[in-house]
C-alpha cells in the first residue's frame, strides 16, 4: 500500500533564510520576526524533519531487509 507524499512547502524557511542574509549584508545585529512568520517556520521545520526521520527509517527498514551475498572464487592463480 502506497501512500502519496505530499510536497513539501518550504516558503518559510525560504523567507527566514533570505532575511537572515538581507540582515547579514546590512550589518544588522539582530533579526527579528513576527509571531507569525516564527509559528510558520517552526511549523515547517517540524514538518521537514518529521519527513526526514520518515525517509530514513524507510531506507534503513528496506536496507535491512536485503540480504547482500558477496560471492568470491578463487582459481589459485599460475606461475608464468
Amino acid at each position: 500500500m502506497q501512500t502519496s507524499v505530499e510536497p513539501l512547502n518550504t516558503i518559510p524557511v525560504q523567507q527566514f533564510i533570505q532575511q537572515v542574509k538581507s540582515a547579514e549584508n546590512s550589518r544588522a545585529r539582530e533579526v527579528k520576526i513576527d509571531i507569525a512568520q516564527a509559528k510558520n517556520l517552526a511549523f515547517t521545520l517540524g514538518i521537514v524533519m518529521a519527513r526526514l526521520n520518515g525517509d530514513l527509517e524507510k531506507l534503513l527498514l528496506d536496507q535491512s531487509q536485503t540480504d547482500e551475498v558477496i560471492r568470491v572464487e578463487m582459481d589459485g592463480g599460475s606461475l608464468e
